[in-house]
């Protein structure tokens, strides 16, 4: 006699519930955004050169309630010619993060990296039509390597 063993799919309802993460989000918003011309319409009177754009940005997340994070992406545009503000955009660009299953550390990864790269084509898209509306070129802002960013905020403390 052979001893074999038939698999009847009892166990098939176990291995589908998720053992690990899952991340989805609830809700996207603009949460605060500014932009400002100062020097209009005395700017677009001037021969225009190419200005000089600086872009910083960071990542806050905070814990909402039971597994739902708020993660905001801030970014800060500020253009100038010729020491003159072109323009200053200002736009916290938030979400809704919920998520289940994640250890702590996996929990920070995926609400400093993941979160922020889905939330930034949203904001980088509100930026772009903002400057664009404010008379000016639309600036399209490179891709942000949000996981560089983490681990550098991980090693300065």
């Amino acid at each position: 006699m052979s001893d074999t063993t038939t698999d009847t799919g009892a166990d098939a309802g176990e291995s589908a519930v998720p053992t690990g993460p899952t991340i989805g989000f609830a809700q996207q918003y603009v949460k605060d955004f500014s932009f400002e011309s100062p020097q209009s319409p005395k700017i677009f009177m001037s021969q225009m050169a190419q200005p000089d754009v600086n872009v910083d940005f960071n990542v806050a997340a905070e814990p909402v309630e039971n597994n739902i994070h708020e993660v905001i992406l801030n970014i800060e545009i500020k253009a100038t010619l010729n020491d003159e503000t072109m323009f200053i955009a200002e736009l916290s660009y938030a979400g809704l993060v919920q998520v289940t299953n994640a250890v702590d550390d996996v929990l920070k990864q995926i609400l400093m990296i993941e979160a922020p790269r889905h939330l930034f084509p949203f904001a980088r898209a509100i930026v772009a039509e903002a400057i664009r509306d404010g008379g000016f070129p639309p600036l399209l802002l490179n891709p942000i390597d949000f996981q560089g960013y983490y681990r550098q905020t991980q090693q300065n403390g």
